[in-house]
């Protein structure tokens, strides 16, 4: 039986690729949410935008999921990101949209993000747990994800691990 792939919304992001590097380990997958001070859906060009105003390449993240379930492709998932300071030669990040401090993710968001985790844990080799799949602040001291969404970790590998093995 072949697993369900989640659909992944191509923005065509504008960035010069010659500056991005290779990823050459990837054991681990970092969940992370906008944060800012009110409960946003930006798109990965939004963030894409934002983040080439300060200085960088492009998007930190390799993926977003819209408060609808769309995911998005942020940095080309086989470079290093710049998501978590001092983690990133090794990990893929995932933006999920809004501030989950204030807000909840929507069941949409959910899903998408439980079915990209199994896709790429799959793809990479990972196992799908809570070693292999963390909140940013598991890596350092921040808020992110936000208490919403870090409360809802557990529950999210589980669904990631169902859309794996069904």
């Amino acid at each position: 039986r072949i697993m369900e792939r989640v659909n992944l919304k191509d923005l065509h992001l504008t960035y010069d690729a010659g500056n991005l590097q290779t990823r050459r380990a990837t054991d681990m997958i970092v969940l992370h949410h906008t944060g800012n001070p009110t409960d946003d859906d930006l798109s990965a060009e939004e963030i894409n935008t934002s983040h080439q105003a300060q200085g960088w390449t492009c998007i930190g993240y390799h993926y977003v999921v819209r408060k609808d379930g769309t995911v998005e492709i942020g940095r080309p998932h086989w470079t290093i990101g710049a998501h978590a300071a001092g983690e990133n030669s090794h990990t893929i990040g995932i933006h999920v949209c809004g501030n989950f401090e204030i807000g909840y993710p929507t069941a949409a968001q959910i899903e998408s993000t439980a079915m990209l985790l199994a896709n790429l844990c799959t793809d990479y080799g990972l196992s799908i747990d809570r070693d292999h799949i963390v909140g940013h602040r598991e890596l350092m001291g921040t808020a992110c994800p936000g208490r919403n969404l870090f409360s809802q970790m557990d529950e999210i590998v589980g669904k990631a691990n169902f859309y794996a093995n069904q």
